[in-house]
């Protein structure tokens, strides 16, 4: 099957997942899902996530998910920059999350960073998702 969006398809699964209360969820692995897993892990949404190799030579990740008391840690999940509609932002102009609450995964040229990140690096760039 040909994907157009794997980052949102990786976001939809962790959604799913997290509906059934799954611990863990996989998606295949690619660079770009990495680095928005190791901002979700560095802001505390997750637990972590391990990358493995199938027996076809594909990648693979499997994430951990995070719940607070039962219930999960990511309330909502958005894709903001879709395949058909890409979304930049130069640095002064990256909408806060709920006030602060969440956080926009932005896609810079200094690597897929945090909003505040970006913030204080100074760069703008593609707003990938966002998550509170």
């Amino acid at each position: 099957m040909m994907m157009n969006d794997p980052l949102g398809d990786m976001l939809t699964r962790i959604r799913n997942a997290q509906m059934r209360g799954k611990s863990t969820v996989k998606t295949p692995a690619s660079k770009l899902r990495a680095w928005v897993l190791d901002v979700l892990a560095s802001e505390g949404y997750i637990r972590g996530y391990e990358k493995a190799e199938t027996a076809d030579g594909q990648g693979e990740i499997t994430i951990s998910l995070k719940y607070f008391e039962g219930t999960p840690v990511i309330r909502d999940l958005k894709r903001v920059s879709k395949p058909g509609r890409r979304v930049y932002m130069a640095s002064k102009d990256l909408p806060s999350v709920r006030n602060g609450l969440g956080v926009s995964i932005v896609s810079t040229p200094k690597g897929v960073m945090s909003d505040a990140a970006a913030r204080s690096a100074n760069v703008g760039g593609e707003v990938l998702c966002t998550v509170f």
